[in-house]
């Protein structure tokens, strides 16, 4: 089976990082994209609802793209989005060539409690490979067998950065705040590399421990963008009002990506002051000037502030994106569909 390069997170876990990490996934992530932001002058008038059955086809399309890149992002948007219908497929795809995409599978079928893929994920506690192994001992663990957290624990203590990395990763969404003293120690271990620690650092925060906000602030002011982002993702996770203060500083970062970041973040904790940002993108024509890639995580930052703000003004551009030539965009475009028109059921109800 082929693991491609890690990290093995996906395009937008946790919901930013962008063509930063995906990039380094390996695989054949950026697809030209003749459509750029330049062209989007003014928002259409469909909303969010009639796009849903598009949006859907677009992940079942990208469920089958043979870019395993494509597949792992679209596994993801059907767990984030809560497309069950969609989980059947996604369990076809625990036995995939690319640990990626097994990878993000495995977590689909724990983050959705799909019981049905009991016995695949079972299996596969079993493989070799260890990012699979642990992907499958955190769907065990989601699905009630709390000893499956021990395996990724142990993850934690390996010399392989990328595995250690991808362990405190899942020990933060795994949720159980006994495993704080572990990622402290991986913070903090001389034998860490950056990316551990920015991880263990987000999964303590994840953990809801305030006293890593010193932490955070070193990322927020890093020269990295990677680190800025994943800080703003620490931030979000922590969900204090401190934390909101702290983001909405970085709304008029030098970095589009970084401000982006921001607006998606603080519309996820209900406050909507990025939505001027995610505006800019088209208004300003802010993409001018950039390659293609470089115009497409753009593209693929402000489709997810989009569906988090869910708001009419910034709405009326999911028609032009769900339409890029880039299957990433399209993706999510797509998620972003799904997560403003759920903004909109809920402000319906009674």
């Amino acid at each position: 089976m082929k693991s491609g390069k890690r990290p093995f997170r996906t395009f937008w876990t946790p919901a930013i990082v962008a063509a930063f990490l995906a990039v380094s996934v390996g695989l054949s992530v950026f697809c030209g994209c003749k459509q750029s932001l330049e062209r989007v002058r003014l928002p259409g008038r469909t909303s969010p609802e009639k796009l849903r059955p598009k949006a859907l086809l677009i992940i079942e399309n990208a469920l089958n793209n043979p870019d395993p890149a494509i597949r792992a992002n679209a596994i993801e948007v059907v767990a984030t989005t809560g497309q069950k219908q969609l989980i059947p497929r996604v369990q076809k795809l625990l036995g995939d060539d690319y640990v990626p995409v097994r990878f993000t599978a495995a977590l689909a079928v724990g983050d959705t409690e799909y019981y049905l893929a009991k016995g695949a994920v079972l299996r596969l506690t079993q493989v070799a490979d260890d990012n699979t192994k642990i992907a499958a001992s955190y769907a065990m663990y989601k699905l009630g067998y709390k000893q499956y957290l021990d395996p990724i624990r142990k993850a934690v203590r390996s010399p392989d950065q990328d595995l250690r990395a991808n362990a405190v990763f899942l020990l933060g969404k795994a949720g159980d705040k006994s495993s704080l003293k572990l990622l402290y120690w991986a913070k903090d271990d001389d034998n860490s590399s950056p990316k551990v620690r920015y991880q263990a650092t987000e999964a303590i925060a994840r953990l809801g421990d305030e006293t890593i906000v010193p932490k955070i602030w070193t990322m927020l002011v890093s020269k990295f963008v990677e680190a800025k982002i994943i800080g703003i993702s620490a931030m979000g996770a922590l969900g204090t009002n401190q934390a909101k203060e702290v983001l909405l500083t970085k709304l008029d970062d030098d970095v589009l990506e970084v401000r982006l970041a921001a607006a998606e973040k603080l519309a996820e904790l209900g406050d909507m002051s990025g939505e001027q940002v995610v505006l800019s993108v088209f208004e300003e024509r802010l993409t001018a000037g950039l390659d293609q890639s470089g115009q497409e995580r753009i593209m693929v930052l402000t489709a997810l502030a989009i569906g988090r703000l869910g708001t009419p003004k910034v709405t009326g551009y999911l028609p032009k994106l769900i339409e890029s030539d880039s299957p990433l965009v399209r993706l999510a475009a797509a998620q972003a569909v799904f997560e403003a028109t759920a903004l909109v059921s809920a402000k319906t109800e009674p």
